[in-house]
């Protein structure tokens, strides 16, 4: 009796470790934000510039390799602290990113909206998707405060559009989860550089005639 108690207990144990092990969010797998930067253009414009660090594992590029389309969104955040108030937001963009293989033509292609770029190999495409260059993330129209701005940057692979048998997978698995952390950076925007004033308008005195 005492062994089959034994067993039941250690059956139980297994199925509720299993369980719990089911409702605990996985860890994604880790992505490095390498660079980040913000310039202004002429007109105002502020855009950014990152480099990110990661590698697609076996089976997200098994994946992507058989047909499931692969989304990438990339978010930015620009808030001013203020210490008498609540911080001010002043920008909050994100961008999406398809990767995808075409069997056909055996090619990865890179989806931004309305442009794509296909490869012949599925690193000349990550290649491209771990740099951002010239992402207008603040239009020029908005004014900026000459003070402080806590910048952040984040990609990540979103698991909601995957297919649902695939969703429910990433639930447990860290081999569907795949994120950075926010890269966080102080930005200044230059002093608005006042306009020129009106050129000085030059005086002239006509000569005094001396009487003859």
């Amino acid at each position: 009796m005492r062994g089959i108690a034994f067993l039941t207990n250690l059956l139980v144990a297994a199925v509720l470790g299993t369980a719990l092990s089911a409702v605990t969010p996985a860890r994604a797998d880790d992505i490095e934000v390498t660079d980040a930067r913000l310039s202004v253009t002429e007109d105002g414009a502020v855009i950014l510039a990152a480099d990110f660090a990661f590698e697609l594992n076996p089976r997200l590029a098994e994946v992507v390799t058989n047909g499931v389309p692969l989304y990438f969104v990339v978010e930015f955040e620009l808030t001013r602290p203020r210490w008498y108030w609540f911080d001010e937001k002043a920008a909050a963009k994100r961008f999406q990113l398809r990767l995808s293989y075409h069997a056909l033509s055996r090619h990865y292609r890179l989806s931004t909206g309305v442009l794509q770029q296909n490869y012949a190999t599925l690193e000349e495409a990550l290649n491209v998707l771990r740099r951002v260059r010239n992402w207008q993330v603040v239009d020029r129209s908005v004014g900026l405060a000459d003070a402080n701005y806590e910048a952040a940057v984040r990609i990540r692979l979103d698991s909601a559009l995957l297919p649902k048998p695939f969703q429910l997978s990433a639930l447990t698995s860290r081999d569907l989860n795949l994120e950075s952390p926010w890269k966080r950076f102080t930005f200044r925007p230059p002093a608005p550089v006042a306009p020129p004033g009106p050129a000085p308008v030059e005086s002239r005195q006509p000569k005094e005639v001396e009487p003859k």
